[in-house]
């Protein structure tokens, strides 16, 4: 047996293949993604004065929109495979090195800028309130001259709803401006729920802090170690979406207009706040970890000053003991009728003193 598998045994707390998950990461590994059995188009053909919602199953559907005709299309696939990922970047013009990335797993948050068309690679995040884990899905974003196609994993869930029903809305902003702002839009929406898992973790952490308080076992410091790996998920798929928001503020794309770039910095601003709060938490929970340690201190010395002041209130009746049991032939009060009384009398009011002098002088 593995010396992970005693560890899981002995403290079933501590989730040793949830580590392993976060730090077994090498984008430079051949890919080994397996085919999406499921997979799902779905086809946004709007412009100010009309929308269109389109859904299909196979990726080939959506091939008839590659062509402008005045509308803007939002072409979302979900579910990843290779075949298909290969086909519709040759009939949108997706550089081959693009297709790479987005069929790529744990990749660092990325944009890039390769013929025309602007890329954009980063992770939505979600809470898992289960088993309270930080959980990502790797989301894949091409803006062209008159389209935005966006790559995700699992089409069970994204964090799009919003924009979905904006477009639905004949005067949103959406409509109104150009596929540079919906792109924004994408982005926004992502950066804003990295907020609604830091709110999340953060009520865990505010529990935990106060069943430390409580009482500090090793469950919580299982708690702890869990929550410091989920920071690190949160802090790893954050930290770089400043530098490709950057990416976007600092491109001179004909793809982006002057007038969206305000609403790239604002986005850059979300970024960094959230970049800071994930640092507020990492070092609430370097204080925990310091609160749990001083409380385990602080009940150590408890135990070891109840034992101490046990042996100074037993030490006279030892002494006393001692001196009366010593094998000598001549001994004050040895053949004394009294003598036992007078002995025992001896061991109890010495105690009996030390205990009003501690209690004086606040030593309990």
């Amino acid at each position: 047996m593995r010396p992970q598998k005693y560890l899981s045994l002995l403290v079933p707390m501590f989730n040793v293949q949830r580590t392993k998950e976060i730090l077994s990461v090498n984008p430079t590994a051949a890919v080994s993604r397996e085919d999406s059995q499921e997979v799902q188009v779905t086809v946004f053909q709007y412009n100010e004065r009309e929308v269109r919602e389109f859904k299909y199953d196979s990726v080939s559907d959506c091939f008839q929109f590659a062509n402008g005709s005045g509308y803007i299309h939002w072409i979302n696939i979900d579910g990843l495979r290779k075949k298909d990922v290969e086909k519709v970047c040759e009939r949108f013009g997706i550089h081959y090195l693009l297709m790479e990335d987005i069929l790529s797993i744990d990749q660092r948050p990325k944009m890039d800028e390769i013929e025309q068309v602007l890329y954009c690679l980063l992770n939505m995040l979600y809470f898992n309130s289960t088993n309270s884990t930080v959980e990502q899905e790797q989301i894949s974003i091409v803006l062209g001259k008159n389209f935005v196609i966006s790559f995700q994993e699992d089409p069970q869930r994204d964090v799009f709803n919003t924009l979905r029903e904006k477009l639905r809305l004949p005067l949103s902003r959406v409509r109104q401006r150009p596929p540079d702002y919906l792109c924004y839009t994408m982005l926004d929406l992502i950066v804003d729920n990295y907020f609604s898992v830091m709110e999340k973790l953060g009520n865990k952490i505010e529990y935990l802090e106060e069943e430390i308080i409580r009482n500090s076992n090793k469950r919580n410091l299982a708690r702890i170690n869990q929550l410091r790996k989920e920071l690190i998920v949160l802090k790893r798929n954050m930290v770089p979406v400043r530098d490709l928001i950057n990416g976007f503020l600092r491109s001179e794309s004909d793809l982006l207009e002057e007038r969206t770039t305000k609403y790239f910095k604002d986005v850059h601003d979300h970024i960094i706040q959230a970049n800071d709060l994930s640092e507020n938490y990492r070092d609430m929970m370097i204080n925990l970890q310091d609160l749990y340690l001083n409380n385990v201190n602080l009940k150590l010395n408890e135990v070891m000053k109840v034992m101490a002041i046990v042996t100074c209130l037993l030490a006279p009746a030892a002494v006393v003991g001692g001196i009366f049991g010593m094998n000598f032939d001549r001994i004050p009060y040895l053949h004394n009728q009294y003598g036992f009384y007078i002995a025992v009398g001896i061991m109890l009011i010495i105690p009996m003193w030390m205990v009003i002098v501690f209690k004086r002088r606040g030593w309990f």
